[in-house]
């Protein structure tokens, strides 16, 4: 099966501010989840991992814009966010840390624009997860 690609919602006010992380439009941010790996880009920045380091996956948001635009590390949880929008991400956690350049993150948001979408692909993966959204 080939690749799944996810673009990421990037937010028209917020490009000023995407630029300095390289991202200039659809081409320099995207997930791509294929049968074994899992491949997010934004601007410079980049991740992988294997479909099986994925223990779990949330949809999360709306947030503040100023917590959500860029590239960040949390320092709480040491999760870093691939963010282009405050509408909404998809938290990925991960059964052993992932390298994001020379940091290690237990986590990671994705911002992407079907947040449903990629949650579903994941789910048929055989990955579980929920939308924190939705409460009952």
């Amino acid at each position: 099966m080939p690749a799944r690609r996810f673009a990421y919602r990037l937010g028209r006010r917020s490009a000023p501010v995407l630029w300095l992380f390289g991202v200039h439009g659809a081409d320099d941010a995207w997930v791509d989840l294929g049968d074994d790996v899992l491949a997010a880009k934004f601007g410079w920045f980049h991740a992988t991992t294997p479909i099986g380091n994925i223990a779990s996956w949330r949809i999360e948001g709306p947030w503040k814009w100023v917590t959500a635009i860029g590239v960040r590390r949390s320092f709480r949880h040491a999760d870093i966010t691939f963010g282009g929008s405050p509408v909404g991400g998809v938290r990925l956690d991960f059964r052993q840390p992932i390298k994001v350049g020379f940091l290690k993150a237990p986590a990671l948001y994705l911002t992407v624009e079907d947040l449903d979408g990629l949650g579903e692909a994941l789910e048929v993966d055989g990955i579980p997860g929920s939308d924190a959204r939705k409460r009952p």
